[in-house]
């Protein structure tokens, strides 16, 4: 009589198994929707002098411009993380990065601050859907080993694309006008969505949960393992404890605490981020620095950003603790302090402007890569998500503080001390998880 056979703990073959070729396919490939979140991110700080003129708005009303772009990712955010825990990640992926792509077409023709509010409004849910269901998918396909690295890796297509409009910007805008931007991140998404249609495949995890394509899942795990012995008989698990979708269960098995912890970092990290990418050329400009040495420096935040990620995560897949990410959010803080204190030396600026992209960037990265650890499959594009949509709100509030703080008789060092405190907020909620965080595997129940 034939044995029945042994159903096979996905989640330790691929843990057993080095990051291989087609899971760098699968994280490139996210990495690369990614980086058109990372340019429009930086984009409007730089179309903001020609489009302030040609709408004849002032700085705050631009401003609230931008946030109308932050809103849209907020709610992007909390509504397609769930969505892909129903559906699917790739086609939310798929149907968010054709929403951003058309949608940033249609802002070149915006003619008013309205019609550019909701413009931007509709690009960013696009935006904002995009990104926990790459984190999510990168993060499935990945050996625990390498996961951090491989979610950081995937990041680093946000800190290029954030980096391409300050060598870009000038020349197009010159030439073409404000609105070359937009047609340039309008076209460039649409045809990432149509290779990815054929190139990005479906989380296995999310199938084997979902009961759903055994052939499918089959063809995955050959493609990760090529020598295992898999044939269609073979039984699949999970390897994660059963766990209903849904924000509840976001509170739910002893979450609670690390989830709100989690939303706090989240929160003040990307504060501090949107303002920096939305205000950082301005302020350098206003304190002397000239605008095409000051664009240049602005690029150096998302070239550290590109250097944190990397070996941030190569220590956090060693060690994976929220200490390390207190660490470097404290890190954060006395880089953004810094550039406060450069003064009129390019050099000292430059550097700590790469040091605060090192550590703000990196940090978000590895905040990332631990809420997707964090959180087991069926809730895992919902907890990213939600993490993700509370930060946007402090990304909606980041850019509002630029008016603000750049008022005039405020001397820019104040500007920098400021923006300096969110990171200091950020470290106190890291270390906080590191107290609670859970000794046994985070996604057990």
């Amino acid at each position: 009589m034939k044995e029945a056979a042994v159903p096979l703990n996905v989640r330790k073959f691929i843990d057993e198994r080095p990051f291989g070729s087609y899971q760098l396919r699968v994280a490139v490939m996210c990495g690369i929707l990614v980086f058109m979140d990372g340019f429009d991110a930086q984009m409007m700080g730089f179309v903001a002098p020609a489009l302030t003129a040609f709408l004849k708005v002032s700085r705050t009303e631009f401003g609230f411009a931008i946030s109308s772009g932050l809103v849209g990712m907020m709610i992007g955010a909390l509504v397609c993380g769930p969505l892909a825990d129903r559906f699917g990640r790739k086609p939310v992926l798929v149907g968010c990065a054709f929403a951003f792509g058309i949608c940033s077409l249609i802002t070149a023709t915006a003619g008013s601050l309205r019609e550019l509010m909701l413009f931007r409004l509709l690009t960013g849910f696009g935006l904002g859907g995009a990104m926990p269901n790459t984190i999510a998918l990168t993060s499935e396909y990945s050996p625990k080993k390498s996961r951090a690295t491989a979610v950081m890796l995937m990041f680093c297509g946000f800190s290029i694309g954030a980096a391409i409009p300050g060598f870009v910007a000038g020349p197009l805008i010159a030439g073409y006008g404000w609105q070359s931007m937009f047609i340039v991140g309008g076209v460039l998404p649409c045809v990432i969505a149509v290779i990815a249609v054929g190139v990005l495949p479906e989380s296995f995890r999310f199938l084997i949960i979902k009961g759903r394509e055994r052939k499918t899942i089959l063809q995955h795990l050959s493609r990760i393992a090529p020598g295992a012995k898999l044939d269609a008989a073979t039984a699949f698990v999970s390897g994660e404890p059963q766990t209903q979708s849904g924000i509840r269960h976001l509170f739910s098995a002893g979450r609670t605490a690390l989830t709100v912890l989690l939303w706090v970092m989240f929160f003040m990290n990307l504060l501090d981020l949107y303002f920096l990418n939305s205000w950082l050329p301005s302020v350098l400009s206003d304190a002397g620095i000239p605008l095409n040495t000051a664009s240049r420096v602005t690029s150096l935040l998302q070239i550290g950003g590109t250097c944190g990620a990397l070996l941030l995560g190569r220590l956090m897949d060693r060690l994976l603790s929220f200490r390390v990410l207190a660490a470097t959010y404290i890190a954060a803080g006395i880089s953004i302090f810094f550039i406060g204190q450069a003064g009129s030396s390019v050099l000292f600026l430059a550097f700590s402007v790469f040091a605060a992209g090192f550590f703000v960037i990196g940090g978000q990265t590895s905040s990332n890569a631990l809420a997707a650890e964090f959180y087991p499959t069926a809730i895992r594009a919902t907890g990213v998500g939600w993490a993700l949509g509370i930060g946007r709100v402090g990304s909606i509030i980041g850019p509002t503080l630029g008016p603000m703080l750049m008022t005039p008789g405020i001397d820019s060092r104040h500007v920098f001390w400021a923006a300096s405190l969110p990171p200091i907020v950020a470290m106190i909620a890291a270390f906080s998880a590191s107290v609670v965080e859970p000794s046994s595997d985070p996604t057990s129940e």
